[in-house]
């Protein structure tokens, strides 16, 4: 049976809760007001004649008091509280956390996850076990939900606003339409398992308030948390359709004398107007607080487990961890997914459950296959699973995320790296080569010092043909979250590999500036959490040149890779990799004063096929004294293995940093020291495929040659 609050403070709750004072409990009871106060402070114990007048008194039953395990039905009944509109007329039209992010189960698995590999418990050295459970509702099952979570209460706010000519009110009105019309409702619950759990007061500084209360509150545990901006848990409000979520949260360390079965609920909307009164936003379920002037702020309620039930919110252990609950779950980003899912699976539609479901498994295995590889003496540090359900039933039983069928190549990297087998150069199949690679650490503060050298461990192993797109290298730091996925510039012939990069404390505790490494990254990290780069973080703590050491990485880890994989040539050149960067200046006349020690040199591309079958180039050129003056074309060609290269038509070119597109050509801003411009390809202008293509990007001058 589960320990029961003590008495003291279990009885000092009900009668917050019952609005009843010491006196009026001992006229009650028939003991002295001395004798109640001396059972709240635990100076004593009721005998059981007076448990039994306590019982009567609290209008509960004799097991309540006993076990203590929930608080009385005699208090104040859960209710939704709604945040009333502002008193100056202000109105906020929806959460701008939630619109950092699309609509879409790949993003929400990869917040979630991350945030709880964050609060991880250490100490016992497991794994943290994260579990996604699709369910969706029909009939008699999705009326009792309803009933629930007091449907008829909030129908009202939502009929408001859906006549709301924002995106909310647009979407809202897709989620109550799929419901009526369809009559099915989806829930995506997210539960862990192994995590610290929601602790702390309902308002004060802690878990519970920066998840529950707060907006860009980041409150994590360690210096290797992915998270920074408190953005990440706007994903579980952004992934309702009715910005609803409900949650219960077990406790590691105990709240009010308890641990389990702590409820609260939170529902997003825009500002609106409802029965001619005025409302901000957010309201949130639960207990009203006896101690806000009215009761008129509602706080978390420690549940029976008939309640929880009722609300799908049932964990399957006492162990620590919190359990989110997403009413109205949709994921926009399949309904643009034409990947088929596996034969068998019985009507699934754009927006189907087993859709989801494949979808999340992808996500899982793509973002988190490195914490999830153990070795060595090492655990993972992480278990993720997706089951889905229809009306309890199961539809896809639950599949448990594995790694090595996710990323074969790079999940034997890794395991070498953690078992000790790697090698310092490739000369069978299945081998990892093993190299460090410097990263240059500045000082916080500014100024040109230098803190000192970490040493990242790059590995790198023959590719599998499971593994996708080859030649790339994904990036990492202490979360063992994938940062960055990214294809290896350059390579002209070369072996099929796969790299990774572990950096800060993923590369080892023998690292040197490990720590400090941990935190430069994080510090370098966007809220999307998918490069490291310039950021504002990064120049406010570090410098505005700072993110020229991440460059510097970046150009050592490239060139260790090419030392590893590019085989020698031989007879006639052969044709570029996947992507060749490669600078070409101009042979017409050339400007004066300019030399070619002072030409742009281009240091990085990165590319990718978008949607519609067209090149994103990402390129960033390096700029030397003097070298601003120069006048530079981009141009995308095919990449051939004899004859000339085709070119293509580009549809966009743009300046991201430092420059900008002039007449044609990219004009570099006064005294930069490095510039990055985006282009994308016109897919009318493909002679091949995208996908069975190779991309060249030369620059060329301005002057003297066509683009």
């Amino acid at each position: 049976m589960e320990a029961g609050e003590d008495f003291g403070p279990w009885l000092a709750r009900q009668l917050k809760l019952a609005d009843m004072t010491q006196t009026e409990l001992a006229l009650a009871v028939d003991v002295t007001r001395a004798a109640v106060s001396a059972w709240i402070t635990g100076r004593a114990t009721p005998r059981p004649e007076a448990i039994e007048r306590i019982a009567r008194a609290l209008k509960t039953d004799l097991v309540t008091v006993h076990t203590r395990t929930t608080d009385t039905q005699a208090g104040l009944p859960v209710v939704w509280y709604h945040r009333r509109g502002h008193a100056d007329g202000g109105r906020e039209l929806g959460n701008a956390a939630a619109f950092a992010f699309d609509a879409d189960v790949s993003v929400l698995a990869r917040e979630t996850c991350q945030n709880s590999l964050d609060e991880r418990i250490t100490a016992n050295g497991q794994p943290v076990r994260v579990r996604y459970t699709l369910h969706e509702l029909t009939g008699e099952k999705l009326a009792r939900f309803r009933e629930a979570i007091q449907w008829d209460d909030l129908y009202p706010h939502y009929e408001v606003v859906r006549e709301q000519k924002q995106k909310v009110g647009r979407v809202v009105d897709a989620g109550l339409r799929d419901m009526y019309e369809r009559d099915r409702l989806v829930l995506l619950r997210v539960d862990d398992y192994n995590a610290a759990g929601l602790t702390g007061d309902d308002y004060e500084d802690g878990r519970f308030a920066a998840v529950v209360r707060r907006q860009l509150d980041s409150l994590k545990s360690g210096s290797t948390a992915g998270g920074s901006y408190g953005l990440g848990k706007a994903t579980l409000w952004a992934t309702s359709r009715l910005g609803l979520v409900l949650i219960n949260s077990t406790l590691s360390e105990p709240h009010e004398g308890r641990t389990e079965r702590r409820l609260v609920g939170r529902l997003d909307l825009p500002w609106r107007r409802v029965n001619d009164e005025a409302w901000a936003g957010p309201a949130w379920l639960g207990r009203p607080d006896p101690d806000s002037p009215g009761a008129e702020v509602a706080r978390s309620w420690w549940a029976d487990e008939e309640t929880v039930d009722s609300l799908h919110l049932t964990r399957e252990s006492s162990e620590p961890g919190t359990s989110f609950l997403i009413v109205g779950a949709h994921d926009v980003a399949s309904l643009a997914d034409d990947t088929a899912a596996p034969d068998g699976d019985e009507g699934e539609d754009d927006d189907s459950i087993q859709r989801m479901h494949h979808r999340l498994v992808r996500a899982l295995g793509t973002n988190f296959w490195a914490a999830m590889t153990g070795g060595g003496d090492r655990l993972p540090l992480l278990e993720a699973s997706v089951r889905t359900l229809r009306n309890g039933a199961v539809v896809i039983p639950e599949e448990r995320v594995d790694p090595a069928v996710a990323q074969p190549s790079r999940t034997r990297a890794l395991k070498a790296f953690l078992d000790g087998t790697t090698v310092e150069r490739l000369t069978e199949t299945g081998q990892v080569a093993a190299v460090t690679v410097p990263l240059n650490l500045p000082t916080q503060g500014g100024g040109r010092f230098s803190l000192g050298e970490h040493r990242a461990v790059l590995l790198v192993t023959d590719a599998d043909d499971a593994d996708g797109k080859l030649n790339r290298i994904v990036t990492m730091r202490g979360n063992r979250m994938t940062v960055r996925d990214t294809v290896v510039p350059g390579l002209s012939p070369a072996n099929p590999f796969q790299a990774v990069l572990l950096a800060g404390t993923a590369a080892g505790p023998q690292a040197p500036f490990a720590a400090e490494a941990e935190e430069f990254l994080r510090a370098a990290e966007p809220p999307e959490h998918n490069r490291w780069g310039q950021t504002e973080e990064l120049t406010l703590t570090y410098s505005p040149s700072a993110y020229r050491r991440i460059n510097g990485l970046t150009r050592e880890t490239n060139a260790a890779i090419k030392s590893l994989v590019v085989r020698p040539r031989q007879g006639t050149k052969q044709g570029g990799g996947r992507l060749a960067p490669k600078l070409t200046i101009g042979s017409g006349r050339k400007k004066p004063r300019l030399s070619a020690v002072s030409m742009p040199v281009l240091e990085e591309l990165d590319a990718q096929v978008v949607e519609g079958g067209a090149w994103q180039v990402i390129g960033e050129i390096r700029i030397p004294p003097g070298g601003h003056e120069w006048r530079l074309v981009p141009v995308a060609k095919f990449d051939v293995r004899s004859g000339p290269r085709p070119a293509i038509e580009w549809a966009e070119v743009v300046g991201v940093d430092n420059c900008q597109m002039v007449d044609g050509t990219l004009r570099f801003s006064d005294g930069a020291r490095s510039a990055t411009f985006r282009g994308v390809t016109d897919p009318a202008t493909h002679a091949v495929r995208t996908s069975l293509s190779g991309l060249v990007v030369e620059l060329r001058t301005g002057e003297g040659e066509s683009s």
